[in-house]
Order: structure tokens, then C-alpha cells, then sequence
């Protein structure tokens, strides 16, 4: 009988499949496929392959056990390996189920606290594939508030953060009976080798001077130096803050967000020509380019009294928008928005609309939290930087 060998890219794999419709791939596929997995992982742990003789075995193996295992569309029952020192786990069962865990749990939370619907209920109980119960929500709990808390909380003395992009969402969650709006705080910091990292979340209930500095100081008590640069939003409690926290760190503010607020104060119609113009000035390389773009565009309006709201709103915000030129070309593009950021936001945001709102904070911040960590994790897997300082064709 002809033996088929086969080698596959396990992380690639087990991303694709367990994201998988079982009425494409049958349940048995999927369950060999996974065993072989995890047989390849215990074999990586021992260091050797069965009946392999070798000096740098470190375990030996000891038979299997059952276990059911729920992805999207249904359950499988899988033949976990176990070593003779019991310490071999495979990462299956966490890995990639981190933002399920904290999506069912935040779900179950509404179950439990009477603020569900009967399609809620039915959402958790088809994604965890049983019903659900205050010990579930318990035992999920026990395994990964832990691991989101060390994230959180972890030291940011490893690098050097040169640029920190800030922004903030909004979520719903559930205070006293009613659905009250809290401000989640997101921070990610772009380190010497131009590689992101996740270094900071917080919920709070406003947005403002205050609690923008409280957060920038927990990254600091934390271990983050200070940046070369901060890019957010116009929000003048994240300028304040910064100013505060920072002393001679530069402020970018968001080339986007400053646009849509200038032509917003411009006519809509036949302004083709002006709002090119006003473009343009937020391409430029350099500081000198950038403010004889912006007087072409103040000579082009200045007899139109339609644009003097716009003129006045560019005239007051134009510096702190083209901070961006004093760094290196490579990196300007990426540092004049927050667009980075608020990809992060969207990952976020595509989760929460399951739920509608949060039934307490702590459920948000575990969500939250999980979903942030999974997109870390992938930031640093990912063979690529924000930009590239060594890439000199760019």
C-alpha cells in the first residue's frame, strides 16, 4: 500500500480551518488533520520522532485522550497526545480560541445577567456547542483573564518606542440598568526597528485632559520613554496630556481627521480645484514645500468669503499637522495619520457589534483585552515593519 507524506504550515492551517464551514470540509478531514498537528508538536517537544533514538530526547510519549473541541459549525472529538511527564500541551486549544473565549463570555454574561434575548442565548449555545452556565463562564474566566491581565501589565523597558499613535472608541456597556457610553483608550508604539507592538489599553468613563494623562502615565510606571513623536486625532486632551507627560515630544495630528474637518467648512459645490490644492499640501516631503502649497491655496480663496471658515480652521492647525516632515521619508506616510491605530479600532468594533453592549466593564476590558492581545501577537509574527529604515528603494 503506497504511503502518502505530506507536510503542512500548521499556524497557516489551523487559522484557516478553524475558521472553517464544515459543509465545505468534512469533519473527518478536519479531525485527522488536527491530530497530525498535534502529534507534529508533541514530536517537537520530545525531540524526537516515534522510536527515534537520540541523545536530546526530553519526554517521552504516553498515549492519548479524547477531547471535544467546538469550532464555528459544529464538534469534533479529537485524540490529544500526552507525555510520560504530563508537562506537553498543545497550543490548539488556546491559541486560537483566545477571542472566541472572550466573545462567548462577554455573550454569557448577558445570558446570566438578565439583559439577553432568546438570539443571544442561541448565538452562545452554537458557538460553544452545549448550554451555558454561571461555572462555565468561571472555568473560561480562571484561563484567560490571567494571560490578559501579564499582557496589560507587562514591562515596556524592552524597546525603544519612537513614535506612539493614540486614539480612542467608544463602547456601550450596562451601568445600574441603563446603557451608558465609556471611552477605550488604545495605544500603539512603533519601536527603533520600525516593528508594532499593542503597549496599552484602559475603559474609562470620558474622554478628557485628565484621564488621557492617567493613561500616559501608566505607560510611563510601565517603562515607556519618551517618543520622538505622538500621532492622534485632534482631541486637546491627548495634546495637553502629551505636552504634559512628554516634554519635547513633537504632536502629529492626524492628517485625515484635519482634512475632513477643513472641507467640511468648504462649499461643496465647484470646489475641485480648491480642495486638490488643499490636498496637496499634506503630501509634501518637507516643511518648506508644505507651506508654499498652503499660501497657493490661501492665494487661490482669499477674495471668497465661502472659505474663510477653512482658511482660519488650516491656519490654526496647519504646524501641528506637518510634524510629520522632520522625520525620515520613509516613515512619513505612516506617521501623518492614525490610520494604523484605527484598523485596531475596527477589529475591535466588528466583535462588540455581536453583543450590542457590554454588561459590565470587566466583561469589555476582557474582550477587549483578548482581542488586542491576538492582533500583538500576530504584530510580532508578521515579517513585516511599519516601514523599513535599512530599505533604501523606498
Amino acid at each position: 500500500m503506497t504511503q502518502l507524506n505530506f507536510t503542512i504550515n500548521s499556524d497557516k492551517f489551523l487559522e484557516e480551518v478553524l475558521q472553517s464551514d464544515l459543509n465545505t470540509a468534512t469533519k473527518g478531514i478536519i479531525t485527522a488533520l488536527l491530530n497530525q498537528v498535534m502529534e507534529a508538536e508533541r514530536d517537537s517537544y520530545i525531540q524526537a520522532s516515534a522510536y527515534e533514538r537520540t541523545g536530546n530526547r526530553q519526554d517521552y510519549r504516553n498515549g492519548y485522550y479524547e477531547r471535544d473541541y467546538t469550532i464555528k459549525a459544529g464538534t469534533i472529538t479529537l485524540r490529544v497526545p500526552r507525555t510520560r511527564s504530563g508537562e506537553f500541551s498543545t497550543d490548539i486549544f488556546q491559541k486560537y480560541q483566545r477571542m472566541d473565549q472572550a466573545l462567548v463570555m462577554s455573550m454569557v454574561e448577558m445570558v446570566i445577567n438578565g439583559v439577553s434575548t432568546r438570539k443571544v442565548t442561541n448565538i452562545v449555545e452554537e458557538l460553544i456547542g452545549d448550554s451555558v452556565s454561571k461555572s462555565y463562564v468561571s472555568k473560561a474566566v480562571e484561563k484567560i483573564e490571567p494571560e490578559i491581565q501579564s499582557f496589560c501589565g507587562r514591562s515596556l523597558t524592552h524597546a525603544t518606542f519612537e513614535y506612539l499613535f493614540l486614539d480612542a472608541m467608544y463602547i456601550k456597556v450596562n451601568e445600574n440598568h441603563h446603557s451608558v457610553q465609556k471611552a477605550v483608550y488604545i495605544a500603539q508604539g512603533v519601536r527603533e526597528d520600525g516593528f508594532r507592538e499593542i503597549i496599552g489599553f484602559m475603559v474609562a468613563d470620558v474622554e478628557s485632559t485628565k484621564t488621557w494623562t492617567e493613561f500616559l502615565q501608566n505607560l510611563k510606571a510601565r517603562g515607556l520613554t519618551t517618543p520622538k513623536m505622538v500621532i492622534s486625532d485632534g482631541h486637546q486632551g491627548i495634546k495637553a496630556a502629551v505636552k504634559t507627560e512628554f516634554m519635547g515630544t513633537k504632536w502629529q495630528r492626524c492628517v485625515v481627521h484635519f482634512l475632513r474637518n477643513i472641507i467640511s467648512k468648504m462649499p461643496r459645490k465647484n470646489s475641485k480645484q480648491e480642495r486638490d490644492t488643499l490636498k496637496r499640501i499634506f503630501k509634501a516631503t518637507t516643511k518648506q514645500h508644505a507651506i508654499e502649497y498652503r499660501d497657493t491655496f490661501f492665494e487661490l480663496v482669499k477674495d471668497n468669503a465661502k472659505y474663510d471658515a477653512a482658511v482660519k480652521t488650516l491656519d490654526e492647525g496647519f504646524f501641528d499637522a506637518i510634524q510629520y516632515t522632520s522625520e525620515p521619508h520613509i516613515a512619513q506616510k505612516y506617521l501623518r495619520s492614525t490610520n494604523s491605530v484605527e484598523r485596531i479600532n475596527r477589529e475591535i468594533r466588528r466583535r462588540e457589534r455581536v453583543i450590542s453592549f457590554f454588561p459590565n466593564v470587566r466583561s469589555a476590558e476582557r474582550l477587549i483585552g483578548a482581542v488586542l492581545l491576538d492582533i500583538h501577537e500576530r504584530l510580532q509574527a508578521a515579517p513585516y515593519k511599519l516601514y523599513d529604515k535599512d530599505n533604501t528603494n523606498e
